[in-house]
């Protein structure tokens, strides 16, 4: 009998590189300019959470990385995903379905950090 396996699965890795995950991935990124922006939305769309460090653009232009992080903010709930900050130098974005945790029932207000 065969089973689908994952043993000797040259087939499975050609499919697999061929066509997108079906769960949820996760990718962790260096945000340096607003430049990245549509790529990260894309991203978002793709069913990933993006988690981005801002130090570089921080340490670069405050005032883009400003602009930058309203504008994902904005896509975010216009989506459906969420947003929220990781400590002081990242923020993290969900496509929807995937919530933020924020600590003891906080309300939709508390979003707007």
């Amino acid at each position: 009998m065969t089973s689908g396996g994952s043993s000797g699965g040259g087939n499975l890795e050609a499919e697999t590189m061929s066509s997108p995950p079906s769960g949820v991935m996760l990718k962790a990124l260096a945000l340096k300019s607003l430049s990245e922006l549509e790529q990260i939305k894309a991203d978002v769309k793709d069913n990933t959470i993006v988690i981005l460090k801002i130090t570089p653009l921080a340490q670069k232009n405050i005032e883009e990385l400003k602009t930058t992080i309203e504008k994902l903010t904005e896509f975010s709930t216009s989506f459906g995903g969420d947003i929220a900050r990781l400590g002081e130098e990242r923020i993290v974005i969900t496509p929807p379905g995937v919530r933020i945790w924020r600590g003891e029932r906080n309300s939709a207000s508390d979003r707007e950090s």
